[in-house]
């Protein structure tokens, strides 16, 4: 399987403060550079751990598709950023046998940028689009029946001379990723045959993904060792691979470490300021503000985002969710609650509790 890069693909994680958070799920700018452990993405199926339901679905697809020696319905994956998404369409070229072309949708800013992408398509080859959602409405539209009529619409000329020219295209699988598929237009998303969202892994995949990756990196992780840092990565493999990346570094400076047990990945997770539970300095400092300024909450989230100095976005889109996911804040028409979870979690005294 050949992988063909096209376009640029800038990150898009955040600063906080002016640092890059270590448990930002997109992927960081320094992670997009070719490295020498890109050997722990998965290959093929029986490598990709997890998401067995849409593993599942896939296969019989591709099975179907190579029996029929026809070209793999267009699959959209939608789903938080790091669950593998980039990683499943490189396992399904891989399985179908063709080339993967990778690209992301900022990089298809202008009309002759999707053309000549699409002209340059090779039977039933896969092009993989990131961030689909983020495609300007012009390059949508010369989607429409290059997905669904695999032909590519052209107006040549200006004015009275103006006429359009019909170009066939070979039939080809696209790959749409994103994290909203909300704002994915009704047409583009009604030409996807498979639709399929990822979820968030188990905490027993996770620890087999991070022995698996432990392994290919020849780090000697035991299973308590593992299970730490599977707690710590919000069930996400991209952090969990960021972790023990960290993890990895911490043991190599320290001497006389045979084998990462649990006390190693705790001392080495600590100086990077990520607890037992997943949280970072900033998940604390969100929920400690509304604890002990707002005595829990309600406040809202405009409040919260001038008296930490972050944009409100960024609040809502990326420190929320996981708080949200594991019971520590809640949304009311009110504004934000920090739950009693939370404050046993902080060790804050235990007279401190929920707003009604």
């Amino acid at each position: 399987m050949a992988i063909v890069s096209s376009g640029s693909q800038k990150s898009s994680s955040y600063n906080l403060n002016g640092k890059t958070r270590l448990l930002d799920p997109k992927r960081l700018e320094a992670e997009t550079k070719k490295r020498k452990d890109d050997s722990l993405r998965p290959q093929c199926w029986n490598e990709f751990i997890g998401q067995s339901e849409l593993k599942e679905v896939l296969s019989i697809s591709v099975k179907a598709s190579l029996s029929r020696q026809e070209a793999l319905d267009h699959v959209l994956l939608y789903g938080p950023p790091g669950l593998g998404k980039t990683t499943m369409a490189l396992v399904l070229a891989k399985e179908l046998g063709v080339e993967c072309r990778i690209t992301s949708a900022p990089a298809l800013e202008r009309p002759r940028d999707i053309i000549g992408l699409l002209l340059n398509l090779k039977p039933h080859q896969l092009l993989f689009i990131d961030e689909i959602h983020r495609l300007t409405k012009v390059a949508q539209e010369l989607l429409y029946p290059a997905l669904e009529d695999f032909r590519l619409d052209l107006t040549v000329g200006k004015g009275t001379t103006a006429r359009t020219r019909e170009i066939a295209l070979p039939r080809f699988t696209l790959v749409g990723a994103t994290t909203s598929p909300a704002s994915i237009s009704s047409p583009l998303r009604d030409r996807f045959g498979i639709t399929h969202r990822l979820n968030f892994y188990h905490l027993e995949d996770l620890e087999k993904i991070i022995q698996r990756a432990a392994d290919l990196l020849g780090l000697s992780l035991s299973a308590a060792g593992s299970l730490e840092i599977a707690r710590r990565c919000r069930g996400t493999p991209r952090i969990a691979n960021r972790l023990l990346r960290r993890v990895r570094d911490f043991a190599t400076v320290k001497e006389n470490i045979q084998t990462v047990d649990k006390s190693v990945v705790d001392e080495s997770l600590k100086l990077h300021r990520v607890d037992e539970c997943g949280l970072d300095q900033t998940d604390r400092r969100f929920l400690s503000f509304i604890i002990e300024a707002h005595d829990c909450g309600p406040v809202g989230l405009e409040t919260l985002a001038a008296a930490l100095g972050e944009e409100s976005s960024t609040l809502e889109t990326v420190v929320e969710p996981f708080l949200l996911q594991i019971g520590f804040l809640k949304r009311t028409p009110r504004g934000r609650i920090v739950t009693s979870a939370a404050i046993e979690h902080l060790n804050f005294d235990e007279s401190m509790r929920v707003s009604s």
